[in-house]
């Protein structure tokens, strides 16, 4: 597995985070052993931060336990041979770089220049697990194990994380729900299902289809055995005693002992969910008029916002956490009021609110049947029926929520807030508990839904594929934005490389060089930067040159007389999941294009 990039996928509950306890040793095996290669660096995100003063900077320069070693030898030592080796060791594992790689890192995560010497005290818990994050990748270890890295990340650091994993020199375990992070950042997937393990080679979508592929032909297989097994006791059952035939149908009982026999294929549970139809309602269902939003005498979040909703709506929120995201939905859901302005809606409308912190709200004692018809307040079977739409089979039902998963406890929340049809459903997160097949039923409920959504979310899966309109919450304001999350991919590359120039403009000090010298410099460092800018350049076109070719089957796909011939059909959808990856393949080495102009600039 060396520098291999893995990712671990099954459903919940499955043993992925055990698997990456075992490897790490922080727990012990009932039987077997896991094998390491002597002097093999592993890390792990640390789930226990310090509570404590330390700058967030010295948390990650920590990490490093080597480097933070010999730094204190450095000033402890007074041998000026020994002080010599030291600094030679230093010198050989990179570490005068090192606070300059850590605010790297904790700037791509999120956080701010002025961030960096906050205590660690000061961040929730959230943010701390961020910087536990930045401390694992500091220290860039042999062997990286993470478990859901982003849990706690917005989609802007989500975005810095696929291409640093896409990159990372090492070997990488990663578990995670995400498919984007899975298909860009992995190109092995560890498959743990029924107490056992399946190596395949590719991303995910490459191991979707091959596990589709090995369980057809296992079918196959079944199949052919039980007729092979059918026809050959038959034969013993009619000749067994006959004389002439006695010795050939011992042969053939012989051989059905010898046979290895395939099992049949498992029927997969498909989850779905099914959010119930609401009726309509004259628009505009809300309409927001010059609000301003913001906690007690702090100064407003957001200021100004004056926009609408109606019934075919679904509108996506992008933004980096703390712009106001989740404020606006508290206000639109009236968890929160307004400091001014104001907010008109149908007084026929009813909303779904969905957060996080509302499944820590539901009274665990309670059993989810017991929790909705209470809610529903009406007869048995209707309670059910709802909590079956959701995945919940009656013994799910019947269990205590606190014996519930966090997946489970998800699923709960989207049938109690949606049972009495709502105008409206508002998600804040509602993929961070979710399993990919769970998030892959959300998405096609949310689709089927006939009424608006208004989504936030750091699964850029989930957004592409259930948002047709964008409103970016930035510097206090909510605007529409103009463009997909391509587009909004360029414009965060963008604003990080002008907030690094800027950083670099606003430090005091002087190089010492003349005029001349000056300008010789800037046009050695433009020159340089061409051969980069090309390779942005060609990297553009050729993603807007597999687009164009994606519009075009999917126009050929739309045509009903196209269905007539399935040959063509066939060779269209092949040709259209090709495509498909070669854009993914394409965005990655855009996305790493841009990354290394960015790092080159003046």
């Amino acid at each position: 597995m060396n520098k291999w990039r893995v990712g671990v996928v099954g459903a919940n509950g499955s043993g992925k985070s055990t698997l990456l306890k075992l490897i790490a040793g922080d727990l012990h095996m009932d039987a077997g052993e896991i094998s390491l290669q002597r002097g093999l660096n592993l890390g792990m995100i640390k789930q226990d931060m310090p509570d404590d003063s330390m700058s967030l900077l010295d948390v990650v320069l920590s990490a490093d336990k080597r480097r933070s070693a010999l730094m204190h030898q450095v000033e402890n030592e007074k041998d000026p041979y020994k002080l010599a080796d030291i600094h030679e060791q230093l010198h050989a594992i990179d570490a005068y770089t090192g606070p300059a790689r850590a605010s790297s890192i904790l700037s791509g995560l999120g956080f701010t220049t002025e961030q960096l010497g906050d205590p660690l005290s000061s961040l929730s818990g959230g943010w701390r697990m961020r910087v536990a994050l930045a401390a694992a990748l500091f220290q860039q270890p042999d062997v990286l194990l993470l478990d859901e890295p982003t849990n706690h990340l917005d989609i802007e650091g989500i975005m810095w994380l696929e291409n640093y994993l896409a990159n990372y020199p090492h070997t990488l375990l990663i578990v995670s729900h995400d498919r984007e992070i899975l298909n860009k950042c992995t190109d092995h997937i560890l498959h743990v299902e029924e107490k056992a393990l399946t190596m395949y080679t590719g991303n995910y979508d490459t191991f979707e289809r091959e596990r589709a592929e090995r369980r057809a032909q296992q079918q196959k297989m079944h199949e052919k055995q039980q007729a092979q097994k059918a026809h050959m006791e038959s034969f013993i059952n009619r000749f067994r005693a006959k004389a002439s035939k006695a010795k050939q149908a011992q042969s053939r009982i012989k051989m059905l002992e010898r046979m290895e026999f395939v099992g049949a294929v498992a029927d997969e549970h498909q989850l779905s969910f099914s959010f119930p139809e609401a009726e309509d309602i004259p628009p505009p269902l809300i309409a927001l008029n010059e609000v301003t939003l913001g906690y007690g005498n702090n100064p407003p979040v957001l200021k100004g916002v004056d926009d609408r909703i109606d019934m075919d709506d679904r509108i996506a929120l992008l933004g980096a956490n703390g712009n106001g995201k989740s404020t606006l939905l508290k206000f639109i859901a009236g968890r929160l009021k307004a400091k001014a302005g104001g907010m008109h809606q149908s007084k026929k409308l009813r909303i779904g609110y969905f957060s996080q912190h509302q499944t820590d709200e539901l009274n665990v004692d309670s059993t989810p049947f017991q929790e909705m018809q209470l809610l529903m307040k009406g007869g048995e079977a209707g309670a059910r029926g709802r909590l079956g739409q959701f995945g919940f089979n009656k013994s799910l039902q019947d269990t205590p929520i606190k014996n519930l998963s966090g997946g489970e406890k998800s699923r709960l929340l989207f049938a109690l807030i949606s049972y009495n049809a709502p105008h409206l459903l508002i998600l804040d997160e509602p993929t961070n508990h979710l399993d990919i097949g769970a998030r892959e039923a959300l998405m096609q409920a949310l689709n089927t839904y006939n009424g608006a959504v208004l989504i936030v979310s750091h699964d850029p899966y989930m957004v592409e594929r259930v948002a047709d309109r964008l409103w970016l919450v930035q510097d206090g304001k909510v605007t529409d934005f103009d463009g997909d999350l391509r587009t909004y991919r360029e414009m965060v590359v963008q604003n990080r490389r002008d907030q690094k120039r800027d950083e670099r403009n606003s430090k005091t000090g002087d190089d010492g060089l003349t005029a001349k010298e000056q300008r010789v410099k800037a046009a050695e460092a433009r020159k340089k930067l061409v051969p980069l800018k090309k390779e942005v350049e060609k990297a553009a076109k050729l993603v807007d040159k597999l687009t164009e070719k994606k519009k075009g089957i999917e126009a050929q796909l739309a045509d009903p007389a196209i269905y007539d011939d399935n040959d063509t059909v066939k060779d269209l959808q092949f040709d259209y999941g090709q495509l498909l990856k070669e854009i993914d393949q394409a965005e990655a080495a855009w996305l790493e294009a841009e990354t290394a102009l960015e790092a080159a600039q003046p």
